[in-house]
């Protein structure tokens, strides 16, 4: 399938030196709804604002739907809606005249009941005649979503679309954005809600220090990268680790009443049997087994983690 955006070797740098963003290349799929990664200052918001146009590159190319963002820079702007994470909105307009005239500076035909719908969809309607300075920080956020959607976009970006929002509305913007991936939108978006990501993308990138660190598929990501714990609970504490279990991943709790051990879940043997065999050998009784899945937090801050140590920087901000 034909991606319908396509990003070849883009970096960009800053007139102070900053390099920004490092040698990109992303295809993004048709319908896809993919979420970017990365800590602040990792280079999210600068490639989603060279995509939309508003930051040139300083090398690459980008291409929505296999117009160039550069030379044809009106095709991709009709094809593209961006929601920034900024609330950027005049106090005295109503929510009604707001995205008529978004709608109306893309040239686009007077659409009375597709407006009316988006701002329904968006449960916006009740506001329609009300000025945006009287609605709360989350309904003013689904007015900039009402604004980028006016012009009815083919492929949407959301730039922390639920930063500052409480967990409710939270939940209740990601069934918003599925229901728009469900209409034919492709949607990426930023994020530094693990959660979030982890909730409803079909796909995570993570970005660090200006370099794409991977693009994979959620699933197929977590399944990769993800390791598992055995957690042995033991009948009776015991004191040390024996020395017949040293030659295994093993940690004793504090309490000494459990051995976690720690396995790859790509290896072609976990080594679980063997270790079990062990464990009775070496005279400890067990009482229960748990396995532990890691997360796409732990994955993730190990992904981050790993760059910041390649560069020499032990600093990791969330």
């Amino acid at each position: 399938m034909k991606p319908v955006v396509t990003i070849k070797n883009l970096s960009k740098t800053y007139q102070t030196g900053h390099q920004a963003l490092k040698d990109i290349n992303l295809d993004i799929a048709d319908g896809e709804i993919l979420a970017l990664l990365g800590p602040n200052g990792a280079g999210k918001t600068t490639l989603i604002s060279i995509i939309c146009g508003i930051v040139s590159a300083s090398t690459g190319t980008v291409a929505a739907n296999g117009f160039d963002n550069v030379t044809d820079y009106r095709k991709t702007r009709e094809l593209i809606g961006l929601v920034p994470q900024e609330l950027t909105l005049g106090a005295f307009e109503t929510v009604w005249n707001t995205i008529r005239f978004s709608r109306g500076l893309f040239g686009k035909k007077r659409d009375n009941a597709y407006l009316e719908q988006l701002l329904k969809d968006l449960s916006l309607f009740d506001k329609k005649n009300s000025e945006l300075r009287t609605l709360s920080g989350g309904m003013k956020r689904r007015v900039l979503i009402a604004k980028a959607l006016s012009h009815e976009p083919k492929i949407l970006f959301l730039d922390e679309p639920t930063a500052g929002v409480d967990v409710e509305l939270r939940k209740d913007m990601w069934n918003i954005v599925r229901r728009l991936r469900d209409s034919g939108v492709t949607i990426i978006l930023t994020t530094h809600y693990i959660e979030e990501a982890e909730e409803i993308a079909d796909r995570i990138g993570v970005i660090s220090n200006g370099e794409l660190l991977l693009v994979e598929d959620k699933q197929t990501l977590m399944h990769n990268l993800g390791k598992k714990q055995l957690i042995v609970e033991l009948k009776e504490p015991a004191i040390s680790l024996p020395k017949a279990l040293t030659a295994y991943d093993l940690v004793l709790s504090e309490d000494g009443e459990q051995l976690i051990y720690t396995y790859d879940t790509m290896s072609d043997s976990t080594g679980i049997t063997d270790l079990l065999q062990s464990i009775k050998a070496a005279g400890l009784e067990l009482k229960d087994l748990h396995i532990n899945k890691s997360s796409l937090e732990d994955i993730f801050v190990d992904l981050v983690r790993n760059d910041n140590r390649q560069d020499g920087s032990n600093e990791v901000k969330a």
